[in-house]
């Protein structure tokens, strides 16, 4: 009997072996790249400085586009295909994305630069969720910094659907938000913590003049704000159409901040979302919470960036590592 035994346990073993090896995932982790690419993170943090210091625009867009893309198909640069005549209508072209969607020049600009360091190593999704981390830090100054896992592979599928159907509209409510951020395993903090980086970036009018400032419709915006707005915005703005961009926070605009949540207080933000966060005793806390405890904000937002990243990636065998971020490899 322990003759048999032995020959079993070794099989067994083997077996196990042989299935971990096969395993399709593997968990993220910090200094992924410590040994196949280890300049990769220093690479993109170089390209995203001196892309900021020209364009800081770019650096709320790609904060922006973390967000679009991990909520649609998870973390896996599915938001950076472009339309083929196989897939016409991506991700890109989806109309919570498209004209809004900014940000693509400097993911090319990455790629270029990590590809020509380590070619085929880098993924196109790691690379957002880099370039989100250190535009977090440098919009903030250096006090929103943190470590970034890795190891996300880029998807082959991207449909205009996708967009539509899982990212809040910003004319949601308190319990569209909470049910949003709910079925990607987000909190009701995360979803408020997230919520702030609405204090860099611009907006389409187009995204906040129907619900915000038509006179028919009831809305908490300030008046005084209201007014200015209407002085930046025609009433009948449509995207695609006149619709011009304002900044989403007037007061530190490109400066990643806490100021937003003093905004939420002062019915000076943009859209029904962002006031929404007052109609629920425990969102209202946690705003009134970050808009006066100094430094509170910008410690639970590294930990939701990180958390979001991590949203339904595709890791080991799943996915491939795009040669052009812009199209799958064929």
């Amino acid at each position: 009997m322990a003759a048999l035994r032995v020959p079993f346990l070794v099989t067994c073993a083997l077996l196990l072996a042989v299935a971990c090896q096969a395993h399709p995932y593997w968990p993220l982790e910090l200094g992924f790249y410590r040994n196949k690419c280890p300049q990769a993170e220093a690479v993109v943090k170089a390209v995203v400085e001196q892309n900021l210091q020209q364009n800081p625009g770019n650096g709320a867009a790609v904060i922006r586009m973390l967000f679009h893309d991990c909520f649609v198909e998870g973390c896996d640069a599915s938001i950076l295909l472009d339309p083929t005549p196989l897939n016409p209508t991506p991700e890109k072209l989806s109309a919570p994305n498209n004209p809004s969607m900014r940000g693509f020049d400097l993911i090319d600009a990455i790629k270029y630069a990590v590809e020509a360091a380590c070619p085929g190593v880098v993924s196109c999704a790691d690379i957002i969720a880099f370039a989100a981390r250190d535009a977090s830090y440098f919009l903030s100054g250096g006090k929103v910094y943190f470590d970034m896992p890795a190891g996300r592979r880029d998807g082959t599928f991207s449909n205009d659907s996708g967009p539509i159907n899982f990212l809040p509209p910003s004319t949601s409510n308190i319990s569209d938000l909470i049910s949003f951020f709910a079925v990607k395993g987000l909190s009701v903090e995360d979803m408020v913590i997230l919520s702030g980086a609405h204090t860099v970036g611009r907006s389409h009018c187009s995204s906040f003049v129907s619900d915000r400032l038509n006179a028919s419709v009831f809305s908490d915006i300030d008046a005084g704000f209201a007014r200015y707005l209407k002085t930046q915005c025609p009433l009948d703005a449509t995207p695609g159409g006149n619709d011009p961009t304002v900044m989403q926070d007037i007061v530190t605009p490109t400066t990643l901040d806490r100021q937003y949540y003093k905004n939420v207080l002062a019915h000076t933000v943009l859209f029904t979302s962002d006031a929404a966060l007052l109609t629920s005793p425990d969102t209202a806390k946690i705003v009134v919470d970050n808009a006066n405890i100094p430094g509170l904000w910008e410690d639970r937002f590294k930990k939701s960036m990180v958390k979001m990243a991590s949203i339904e990636v595709k890791t080991g065998y799943q996915g491939q590592i795009r040669k052009n971020c812009r199209a799958v490899n064929h």
